[in-house]
């Protein structure tokens, strides 16, 4: 060490002075010594509850949730990317975390992302039909305001969720914010099935959307020509009548 740390001791110290500055600095070493072990052999760094509640929800471990949730960790709490634990559940197609956090009273089962999405949206994206089963027993809405789960289930061609939502009163052509509906969605990703399901429903193939455009200009514009072909067939039916 540099004589700043410890400077020179000049001889004509007495003994006693001696003694004391040696003492100091035996006391010192100790100190750190003491300091180093501590740090070596300290316990790990717990994960926060949080981020075990979070870890928990995404690998599916429904007795994990419940047990964090027994200790009074709150079933609406989001991760760092602002999804709630059930819209994160239901995007992660974690059914069983899903039957615990509906299972809590205190679970808000029309909360919603920085997106404005659920988790019957979420599930419908996925064609979870369970966990739409499980929201639906819970009375979650069916018929969101803006982009509704039909919309959702349409757009992956989801037919048995489309049913599923449709035989609980959900809005055929439920409109987004920019008018597009369900069977423009299932249009636009070319889901023949799908579309002649929401037709079958009572969809209206002549709604347009705020830019003037039907299911069937979506299905040319994506060029999905199957969707083309049945939605030309529908409407000259109904031209015919």
């Amino acid at each position: 060490m540099s004589n700043a740390a410890f400077p020179l001791i000049p001889f004509t110290q007495t003994a006693p002075a001696l003694a004391r500055r040696g003492a100091a600095r035996m006391a010192l070493a100790a100190t750190l010594a003491c300091a180093a072990l501590t740090g070596l052999f300290a316990a790990p760094v717990q994960a926060a509850p949080i981020d075990s509640l979070i870890k928990s929800v995404k690998f599916d471990d429904g007795d994990g949730v419940n047990k964090l949730l027994a200790k009074g960790m709150d079933p609406n709490s989001v991760d760092n990317q602002g999804y709630p634990l059930l819209v994160l559940a239901a995007r992660e197609k974690s059914d069983k975390v899903g039957a615990a956090l509906l299972a809590n009273p205190k679970t808000d089962v029309e909360i919603q992302d920085k997106a404005g999405e659920n988790a019957m949206m979420m599930a419908a994206l996925n064609g979870d039909i369970e966990f739409v089963k499980q929201l639906i027993a819970k009375d979650a809405e069916v018929n969101k305001k803006g982009w509704a789960p039909l919309h959702y289930a349409a757009a992956n061609g989801h037919d048995d969720v489309v049913k599923l939502l449709l035989d609980h009163s959900a809005y055929v052509d439920a409109g987004s914010p920019n008018g597009t509906t369900p069977l423009m969605m299932a249009a636009r990703g070319g889901h023949v099935s799908t579309v002649k399901l929401l037709l079958d429903n009572g969809a209206d193939l002549t709604v347009k959307n705020q830019i003037g455009l039907t299911a069937l200009d979506f299905a040319k514009t994506y060029k999905e020509p199957d969707v083309v072909e049945g939605l030309t067939a529908r409407l000259q039916q109904m031209q015919q009548k």
